[in-house]
């Protein structure tokens, strides 16, 4: 009984499972596909750009003097401090000064001798000549004591340059800087005999206000420079034969290697007679003021250099992360109206504030892809949420511009409590 009971229940419940298995073949699976990806678009910054060539060079003093011991000498004295600022005539070294103060005596000596013999050639010849008027003193005795006197002469002029030649070594012996600037370590240490074969170098001296810089400019670049120089000359109503490089505004900036953009701004004020055939560049020379204290620029600086040189309007500019590079060269993503991907390839300009200048490839008032351009493809539908043009630098400043502010009252005592629990 039991065995049949359970054999009609097997029964029905084959035949359910057979009904719901054909009610499901009679409704076909669906592919579903998934929503366009998100990206985030924003049009192009337009504005005004100044051009501007770049370059890189190098720093160099304005001036560089080395003090030499120009006499022979004990070095008794050193009067100055190595790394400070001398002015010019300062009292830098001190040489024995006996020997030639003996000498300087000396030569007092030899030309108040030949003074005194001169006078006395002087009186000879006056009377010779009184005796001759007479007839007592013949032709020969007076030409001798006109001789006499002019060797007389002579001799006075020979021993008042030896006293000026005594003078002048005595003077040696305190050796003064020839300019102002910072002066460098002392080479030679006192007690040591110095200007024997030589002039022996005893220091350095650089002058580092202003501050050059010299770099290269290549040829194109050149007939650029020359075209704006001329225009601006014209101008300023210089006459075209003078040298008004400063005042036609031939503007430089000057950024270090630590530094960041161009703080310091300068003027062209040197370029050399011509262009080096060996490598196509002329040599030119920017000036800089560099007034600080410790000065901000040394000689021998690694130096980026930059000449603005016109300005255009509403030019479009793109974040750097906006920016991709493929076998065509540079290119951004855009999307149209239809909210599908496109490429365009752009001519890329310079860089200003972590974004660049789009020189052409793209309108003013298209939508580029700044976010999600991993998952934006060519040719595919996304879903473009509308966001303002930023820099790539952007977030990054402020956070440095977050870290930088005082924190409030309440953020503090947040903090603390945090650290309590």
């Amino acid at each position: 009984m039991r065995s049949r009971i359970q054999a009609g229940l097997g029964i029905r419940f084959a035949a359910i499972a057979l009904v719901f298995f054909i009610a499901a073949c009679d409704d076909p699976n669906t592919y579903v596909e998934p929503p366009p990806p998100k990206v985030t678009v924003a049009q192009p910054a337009v504005q005004k750009v100044t051009d501007y060539l770049e370059f890189t060079g190098n720093t160099a003093a304005a001036a560089r003097v080395e003090v030499r011991a120009r006499v022979p000498g004990t070095l008794l004295a050193r009067e100055f401090v190595p790394g400070t600022v001398v002015d010019k005539g300062q009292l830098l070294f001190k040489v024995d000064p006996q020997e030639y103060q003996a000498n300087m005596q000396a030569a007092e000596a030899e030309l108040a001798r030949a003074e005194a013999r001169k006078s006395q050639a002087d009186k000879t010849l006056l009377r010779a000549r009184e005796l001759s008027g007479r007839g007592n003193v013949s032709e020969a005795k007076l030409d001798e004591a006109e001789a006499d006197a002019q060797a007389a002469a002579a001799e006075v002029l020979v021993r008042r340059a030896a006293l000026r030649q005594a003078e002048i070594d005595l003077g040696y012996t305190e050796i003064t800087a020839p300019i102002r600037g910072r002066v460098g370590r002392s080479k030679v240490d006192v007690g040591n005999l110095v200007g024997i074969s030589e002039a022996t170098v005893l220091t350095e001296i650089t002058a580092n206000d202003p501050m050059y810089v010299y770099f290269n400019l290549n040829e194109l670049d050149l007939l650029r420079v020359m075209k704006l120089y001329r225009e601006r000359v014209k101008a300023s109503g210089h006459d075209p034969k003078e040298d008004a490089t400063e005042d036609v505004g031939l503007v430089l900036q000057l950024g270090l290697a630590d530094e960041t953009g161009y703080p310091h701004e300068g003027v062209l004020d040197f370029a050399e007679s011509g262009v080096d055939s060996d490598t196509g560049t002329l040599q030119l020379r920017g000036v800089f003021s560099n007034t600080e204290v410790p000065p901000v620029l040394v000689p021998g600086l690694f130096a980026r250099v930059r000449m603005p040189i016109g300005e255009r309007a509403d030019l479009p500019l793109v974040s750097e992360r906006a920016i991709g590079t493929g076998q065509e060269g540079s290119f951004v993503l855009v999307v149209n109206a239809d909210n599908v991907v496109e490429t365009r390839v752009v001519k890329l300009g310079q860089r200003i504030d972590g974004m660049r200048v789009v020189e052409d490839g793209l309108g003013a008032g298209e939508w580029v892809v700044v976010n999600g351009l991993q998952r934006a493809r060519p040719g595919r539908e996304v879903q473009a949420d509308k966001a303002p043009m930023t820099s790539a630098a952007a977030p990054a400043r402020r956070a440095i511009a977050e870290a930088k502010q005082p924190r409030s009252a309440s953020a503090r005592s947040a903090s603390a409590r945090s650290v309590s629990d």
